[in-house]
């Protein structure tokens, strides 16, 4: 996985760590990766400290999504198979690919924002293959196995999100050439990581770094305290983001397909308006307000 700026839902903002060969598989030996940054799968190297860490982060994260997580997510979710242990890649592409035609492929850690871009255009997802160690269970500095997995595959289930995250991916090779990837991080960051969408039963989290917290996703649809802001491209692009601690805002799409009409046009003038925009008006920071904009209330409020 690679993203704009890794957040796991409990760790922000702390620079990547380059552990050594001794963790099972090793963290950051890009030396086995492939020109494409891919990797193999080393199955046989996860011990069995490695599959119970997995299953206890699997079995608190499941026990909190009813009523917060979105019903397509959770519907999803069995996709990845029993949680008793770490699930093999091919297994889950299998059944991914005849859902929507993606498969996930193993990545050592964070890679460039281009081979990021160039796997979701081509609908493979880079999925870390290493995972946390027991003492860092509440406490990872990159995306692990369980970030990856548990927070983003599920939604590559549903058509439309995975639609989505092709169209990102080829938007985002485009915007390497314009020089415009931080406007499209931004974008990834309060969608794909940290979305919430209103639904019939209120709101919910779609977003991979709420969905695989365990302190967030319960903050994110309950707590009065962030700003859940009605879904606006280029209010998003403008806004900036906290990587040290829990978003002071949140963007509430009221559909997939919303969110999927919205980001499939040329994003080439719109990034020129943007720019524009921050020109005259500024950036708009964490947690702040505009007037007129449409606010949801924490679900229970």
């Amino acid at each position: 996985m690679s993203g704009p700026d890794f957040h796991d839902g409990v760790n922000k903002g702390v620079a990547p760590v380059t552990y050594g060969t001794g963790d099972r598989p090793p963290r950051g030996d890009y030396g086995r990766a492939r020109s494409d940054y891919t990797c193999a799968q080393d199955f046989a190297q996860y011990t069995e400290a490695d599959h119970v860490t997995y299953r206890r982060l699997y079995q608190r994260q499941l026990q909190q999504l009813p009523g917060l997580a979105c019903d397509e997510f959770i519907n999803a979710v069995q996709q990845l198979g029993a949680p008793e242990r770490i699930p093999r890649f091919d297994d889950i592409s299998e059944r991914l690919m005849k859902a929507t035609g993606w498969q996930i492929v193993g990545v050592p850690g964070l890679i460039p924002e281009e081979a990021f871009f160039a796997l979701l255009a081509e609908r493979r997802f880079p999925v870390t293959d290493w995972i946390r160690k027991p003492e860092e269970f509440d406490y990872v500095v990159e995306p692990d196995i369980f970030h990856d997995l548990f927070g983003h595959v599920p939604l590559l289930f549903n058509p439309v999100f995975a639609d989505y995250m092709q169209a990102y991916g080829a938007g985002g090779m485009k915007a390497s050439r314009l020089d415009a990837c931080e406007l499209l991080a931004r974008l990834y960051w309060y969608t794909v990581e940290f979305g919430l969408i209103q639904t019939p039963q209120g709101l919910r989290a779609y977003g991979a770094g709420i969905l695989s917290s365990a302190g967030e996703l319960r903050y994110s649809v309950t707590s009065p305290e962030p700003q859940r802001v009605g879904f606006d491209l280029q209010r998003l692009m403008r806004s900036r983001y906290r990587i040290d601690t829990f978003q002071a805002s949140y963007f509430v799409i009221d559909s997939f397909q919303q969110l999927f009409d919205a980001t499939a046009p040329d994003f080439t003038p719109v990034y020129a308006q943007v720019r524009e925009r921050i020109a005259h008006e500024g950036e708009i920071e964490a947690g702040q307000v505009l007037a007129g904009e449409r606010l949801y209330l924490a679900l229970g409020a």
